[in-house]
Order: structure tokens, then sequence, then C-alpha cells
């Protein structure tokens, strides 16, 4: 055979192999770093349906699924008994891991109680068509609440405003806005207070009317008012009592100062001439005839 061929045909055989010896290196660790991949994997806890505010995790509400331990994400869970029988108190939405800040914890109640923040409270007040803003309060908005009454200071009706940026947590029973953000026709609205001010929104729904006023839900600004009477309605004015004056003094008779009067002067003494004769001394007053003995 051709030596020139065969060195051909030996020098292609060698750089066949080392071609292939490349190929299977990247092959197997491909497959090493695959495997090791597969091996590096841990359990979630995801929601098999959308669960919504006030549901209580069942068994059937939740499934595991694998995910690779540096996705884990932050605040999730591995295993289903971490989360069966926790109130949601944030809507989770379908195969979304559940995280430790979607739920209440265990015991802590059903329906609204777990969404209570711990040291507020939940005040329901009544409402219409037209107080309740035709059903455009939905949950989680934000309003204002008015009240109009006559209270004991003033001789009319006042409407001020009592309470600003009231978070509102329900309208009705329905603590979650609807899906297709229907209104909601309800005759009652909860909205999330501290002791204070749950105090105060009940005095004003026993003792006037309110109104619920809409606000931004990003507007956080309290506004100082002064109230208006029905007075200023008609733009007339002295409806609302002033401030309690203090009661008239008695009235006494006026101190004028008057300067002091001086006594009256004595008259004075009349002219008298002293007369010596030897030893005898009189006195004469000019203009009587009659002299005086003035003594030795």
């Amino acid at each position: 055979m051709d030596r020139r061929f065969l060195t051909v045909l030996g020098v292609s055989l060698l750089f066949a192999l080392v071609i292939s010896s490349v190929f299977y290196q990247m092959t197997a660790r491909a497959g090493g770093s695959k495997k090791v991949e597969q091996t590096d994997l841990r359990d979630v806890v995801v929601a098999a349906r959308p669960l919504s505010v006030g549901t209580n995790v069942k068994p059937a509400d939740i499934k595991l699924v694998k995910i690779a331990s540096s996705a884990f994400p932050k605040g999730a869970f591995g295993k289903a008994e971490e989360v069966i029988d926790r109130p949601v108190i944030s809507n989770v939405l379908l195969d979304e891991p559940i995280l430790e800040g979607r739920l209440a914890a265990r015991g802590s109640g059903l329906g609204l109680a777990p969404v209570i923040p711990v040291g507020m409270r939940a005040v329901t007040v009544r409402v219409n068509d037209v107080s309740g803003i035709a059903g455009f309060v939905l949950p989680g908005m934000r309003v204002d609440v008015l009240v109009t009454g006559r209270p004991p200071s003033a001789d009319g009706t006042i409407t001020a405003t009592c309470l600003q940026n009231m978070l509102v947590l329900s309208a009705g029973t329905t603590i979650q806005p609807d899906a297709r953000g229907q209104t909601i026709q309800a005759a009652t609205v909860t909205l999330l207070a501290t002791p204070d001010e749950a105090e105060t929104l009940t005095l004003a729904n026993n003792e006037g009317r309110i109104q619920l006023v809409l606000r931004n839900g990003s507007d956080h600004t309290i506004e100082k008012t002064p109230g208006r009477d029905i007075g200023e309605l008609y733009g007339v004015r002295g409806v609302r009592k002033k401030a309690a004056e203090p009661a008239p003094r008695p009235r006494t008779r006026p101190v004028v100062n008057v300067a002091p009067v001086a006594p009256p002067l004595p008259p004075p003494p009349p002219d008298q001439i002293i007369v010596i004769r030897g030893t005898t001394k009189t006195v004469e007053v000019v203009g009587s005839s009659r002299p005086t003995n003035g003594g030795q």
C-alpha cells in the first residue's frame, strides 16, 4: 500500500479519536450536572386552587411540587401539615407557593377575625345606598366618616368629619372585592379601627347619621376641617353657639375720685391796739368802743 495513504489514514483516525474523547467528556459532565440538579430538589407547598381571604386551609386545597433548592421561596413551606387548618389572610392564586405572610396563626379564628391585626378592632356600621356611596365601597378601600347631628352645644344641625383614612374590611358579609369588579349592595360596612376610633364610630352611628366618603387608597393625609352647620349652608350666621362666656358681674356704683375739701378757715382776729398808761395796760379793738382790760 501507498505509504502516503497510510499516513493520511492514521492521522484521520487519531483526529477522530481526539474529537470523540472531547465529546465524551462534555457529555459526561452534562449528565453529571443533570444528576446533581435532580438530586438537589425540595418539596414546596403550593395552592391546588385559588384561596380567598378567610378560607381555612384543608388538605384538598394544597399540593406538593418539587423545585430546586436554590429557587425555594423565602417563607414558603415544605410540609403540608405546616399549613393545614390555618386561615388565609391574603388571597393565594392557583399553583402559587403558600407563604407565611399569607396565613394567620392556627386557632386565630375563621372568617374576618384572622384579618384583624393585633391591637385593632373591626366595627360594623349601618349604611344605605347613599351613605354607602351607592355600593362603591368595597373591601380594601379607604374612607372618611362624616357624622351629622345636633350636639348639645349648638342650636342647629352640624356635619363634621369624625374619622379619616379608615380601612374597609368587609361590605356586608363579603370580605373581598368582587372578582368582576362589580359593586356590592350591603346594609352594613365593617371598618378597621383602633379602640378609641371604635368608640367614636359607635357613638356617631348611634347618635347621628353617618356618611362614608371614598378617598384614594394612596392618600393617607389627615385634614383638619372645622365642620359645617346648617346656618352656613343657607348663608346665615349665629346658628352655632359660641363658647360659654363668664357670668356678668353685678353692677356697682362707679367710684369717683374726689379731691378732699379743706375745712373752713377761722375768721381773722380783729385789729387790736395796746395802750399802756403807767402801770395800767389796756387793749382797744379797732372799730369797737369797748376797751379790753389787759391786766397788769
